[in-house]
């Protein structure tokens, strides 16, 4: 073997940098073009569908309008000083809950915080923006990624890139999930870092994107870590390297990973604190496999059916895929490893251990097949192992004839549509011609741009329509009719709230009807609608035994309906329909503050047990009585009978049948009120028909009125349900407005001098000597501290759920913050990485340049100075 001489190795080693930018600047431009055609596809088929921002159609479906729509208007309200709240407390929702967590976890997306730029009645604009950014950049990144993989046309691996970022689970699941958008581009982020760990090189990059990856959304970056380490581990056993070598760089991987994610820390301990805390979600359970047929059939483009695994990445990388078995330049133990792979990270969608495995133990409620995200990135990069290797026009045929039988199979499932089959022939038959023609004319470099062209146009094309006809099947479905977000009327009705806020002397409510599920967000104020993951659970208790709804159980609050409970949340204004469906009506009424004086220690005794009914528990944290609470008589119908708790249970009746019904008595001129939470039918009361849908313990309903007592102080309340039901011993509360009245002004009489209200805090300033309980019309979730006069710090007790802080022997003044749970550790852990992460920077700097010191220049070696 001959050995070159210095000079001669500083020779090549300069052509190499003169020619390296040449390939990085083609290798940016490729990334870029993948980057432009993804988002240029996916835009031009929302605009051919006439969707916003391109048409009238509203994006708002689902999660993304009653979510991520109002979690950006009010992300656009903290950048602008525009709320009461901050990134620590969120004043406005459940009557003030805890948002770090929110914010890590729905608005942690970098593209999201553009919203900032544009006006508040255009928020949907960057929302929109958020999505298609996220997949340019998936885009790009993945046509890197798979340029470290193998070399070979950064152009053709760029059009196979487009099928990762505008795959069947981005145009079906994620696009209505902005913050998981940010999942397509952490798969190629944490493939780029395992590279790194392969080569040896840059250990602390590789650390910065996978904290990228996991600060950015938690939830995918886990799916991804998993994705991307059973990649690497493919990658590891196929590497022609020593042992040593190859546990070095998994070493390499697992420290990168772990420094990682303890700087993301504060991310994922606010998280895992908040829902740990947070109200159980709805039991979910596996309902087993889809068929066989309906599986493979997601292989295809165009349709949309949700049995299944979502895993489309288009025709040019399937046809690739089902080739590559047969691909005789991939050798033989690498197609093994390959195949391996993807049949059983495929199989681990379907199998409940995995399943939970891929969603971090828990199964979602929704679709079981999120993670089928990291197998569109298998199928991509497999496809691109492929046509690196340029397969022959044979070998394509091999992929084209499986093709075929995948489609036979799927010809009977639902999932396949009109377009799949227009994708599947046409856009299939075009592909293969292309791919075989760019085989015959490989030396041939005019002919091959020309024919590489061709592919991007279609790859562009298909894209599109797979979008279109995806999004049109979607859209004709009630279950993904759009929210009202943003329109005139939501817009009028957030300049109505804001005219009537007065916080923190009373609470605006946008309530108690609904724009979407997170009205105060959407239109500002201070409201008991919030929709999250992180919805506390005791502020659902809290609300829930005050007689407000609840969905999802517990997991989408509603605000009151009734005075009395308007009353004890300082609800000084709310929002209403107005009777004839056009629109809204603002209410004005007189409330107290939302800190208040009882007298005595409340706070030491708060134990419902004793309460007989909601309207009890009412006037417990009202202070003063101003209910009538009937017992209730049979009258007629279906006999009801008496449980062992006291409830009643009905009997139920058959569909035009007489109504169990009961008869009650009140004092004349109180309003009737009815409360039955997991009531599910019809009401007959004071010649007025109802209906309420409540189901334990999943839709909770409210308080409803029922009409005006007469004269007689006598009426009847008759209840139509067709199977057995309970309701409460005492589900009717008859009351007296001028009690209420007394009680409001007594409480406004007795309240704080002052209330002062910052970001997550609250103050109030008491005549000297106060003594007795000062309670805060806001849930005592975990992480408040009050003290009084500058005393110690402790948690409030208190009263029905709501903050109550005893002045002891008399005390002015109260202050009372809010610290997030599960911060400070995370912190800590983020300062340990980054300590870390600082040591290995520093010594690799001086380990680089004692060797640069020690090495002679070629000048030196060749004997010139």
């Amino acid at each position: 073997m001959l050995k070159t001489s210095p000079a001669e190795q500083a020779a090549t080693t300069e052509r190499s940098s003169r020619s390296r930018p040449k390939i990085l600047g083609a290798q940016t431009a490729a990334a870029t073009l993948s980057a432009v055609i993804s988002m240029g596809a996916y835009c031009v088929a929302m605009a051919v569908h006439g969707t916003y921002p391109f048409g009238s159609r509203s994006r708002a479906v689902n999660d993304l309008g009653n979510q991520f729509v109002p979690f950006h208007a009010h992300l656009w309200d903290l950048m602008h000083g525009n709320t009461s709240g901050d990134l620590v407390f969120n004043w406005g929702s459940g009557f003030g809950v805890p948002f770090l967590g929110d914010f890590f976890t729905y608005l942690m997306n970098p593209f999201s915080w553009l919203v900032g730029l544009f006006p508040r009645d255009q928020v949907e604009i960057p929302v929109f923006l958020v999505t298609v950014l996220s997949v340019g950049l998936a885009a790009f990144l993945m046509t890197v990624f798979l340029g470290r993989l193998r070399p070979g046309s950064p152009w053709l691996r760029g059009l196979l890139s487009v099928g990762y970022a505008v795959s069947a689970w981005m145009i079906s699941d994620g696009f209505s999930d902005p913050m998981w958008m940010w999942g397509l581009a952490a798969f190629p982020m944490l493939g780029i870092a395992s590279d790194w760990c392969l080569r040896g090189r840059h250990w602390i990059l590789g650390t910065l994107l996978v904290f990228a990856a996991w600060a950015g959304n938690f939830y995918i970056a886990a799916m991804a870590t998993i994705g991307m380490g059973l990649v690497l581990v493919v990658r590891l056993i196929l590497e022609d390297t020593p042992v040593r070598e190859r546990l070095t760089a998994l070493v390499r991987a697992a420290t990168m990973t772990a420094t990682g994610l303890l700087l993301a820390a504060p991310v994922l301990t606010v998280g895992l604190k908040a829902s740990k805390l947070s109200q159980p979600a709805p039991d979910a359970t596996y309902k087993g496999p889809p068929g066989f047929a309906d599986y493979v059939a997601h292989l295809l483009p165009g349709g949309l059916h949700g049995n299944a695994p979502q895993i489309s990445v288009g025709l040019l990388p399937l046809l690739l895929v089902l080739a590559f078995p047969f691909v005789r330049r991939v050798p033989g133990k690498e197609r093994i490893a390959w195949c391996v792979l993807l049949v059983l990270v495929a199989l681990s969608y379907i199998w409940a251990p995995t399943i939970l495995l891929w969603h971090g133990l828990a199964m979602p409620n929704g679709s079981p097949y999120r993670a089928s995200i990291a197998l569109t990135a298998m199928l991509v990069i497999v496809a691109w192992l492929a046509l690196s290797r340029r397969p022959r026009p044979k070998e394509l045929l091999y992929g084209a004839a499986v093709t075929a039988v995948v489609v036979a199979v799927s010809a009977r499932s639902s999932y396949v549509s009109h377009g799949t089959w227009i994708l599947t022939v046409g856009g299939g038959l075009l592909v293969l011609v292309l791919l075989v023609l760019l085989y015959r004319f490989r030396g041939q470099r005019p002919m091959r741009v020309a024919l590489t062209g061709a592919l991007a146009c279609t790859v562009f094309l298909s894209t599109a329509y797979t979008v279109l006809s995806v999004t049109a099947i979607r859209d004709s479905s009630d279950w993904w009719q759009p929210k009202r977000t943003l329109d005139a009327r939501s817009l009028a009705a957030h300049d109505a709230v804001k005219a009537h806020d007065k916080w923190p002397a009373t609470r605006s409510d946008p309530g108690p009807h609904e724009f979407a599920n997170n009205d105060p967000l959407l239109l500002g104020g201070q409201g008991g609608s919030y929709y999250s993951s992180y919805v506390p659970a005791k502020t659902a208790e809290a609300l829930h035994g005050l007689g407000a709804g609840w969905y999802i159980q517990g997991r989408h609050t509603l605000s009151f309906t009734d005075p009395v409970g308007r009353a004890i949340m300082g609800i000084g204004s709310y929002l209403d329909w107005a009777r004839n469906g056009r629109g809204f009506t603002q209410h004005s009424v007189d409330a107290p503050p939302v800190v208040t004086l009882r007298p005595g220690d409340v706070s030491a005794s708060d134990s419902g047990a004793h309460d007989a009914s909601v309207f009890a528990r009412q006037e417990r944290v009202l202070g003063t009585r101003v209910y009538d609470v009937p017992a209730l008589t049979p009258a007629g119908g279906p006999t009801p009978t008496a449980g062992s708790n006291g409830d009643w249970h009905l009997p139920g009746n058959e569909t035009g049948s007489k109504w169990t019904t009961f008869s009650a008595r009140c004092t004349p001129g109180t309003q009737a009120y009815w409360y039955a939470p997991w009531y599910p039918g019809g009401i007959q009361a004071f010649d007025r028909n109802s209906s309420q849908q409540g189901s334990d313990n999943m839709t909770s309903n409210t308080l409803q009125l029922l009409g005006t007592v007469p004269a007689s102080g006598k009426f009847t309340v008759a209840l139509g349900v067709t199977s057995p039901q309970d309701i409460p011993q005492f589900p009717v509360g008859c009351l007296s407005r001028a009690k209420l009245k007394g009680a409001v002004d007594h409480l406004k009489a007795t309240a704080p001098q002052k209330v002062t209200a910052g970001g997550h805090s609250i103050a109030a300033t008491f005549p000297k000597g106060t003594t007795g309980t000062a309670v805060i019309s806001t849930p005592a979730t975990d992480g408040w501290q009050c003290s009084v006069d500058g005393g110690p710090s402790r948690a409030p007790g208190t009263l029905g759920g709501l903050m109550a802080v005893n002045l002891g022997n008399g005390g002015s003044r109260l202050s009372c913050s809010f610290q997030t749970p599960g911060l400070k550790p995370g912190l800590l852990a983020s300062g340990l990485a980054l300590v870390a992460l600082l040591a290995v920077g520093v010594g690799g700097a001086v380990r680089t340049r004692t060797r640069s010191s020690r090495t002679p220049s070629p000048s030196s070696a060749n004997g010139k100075h």
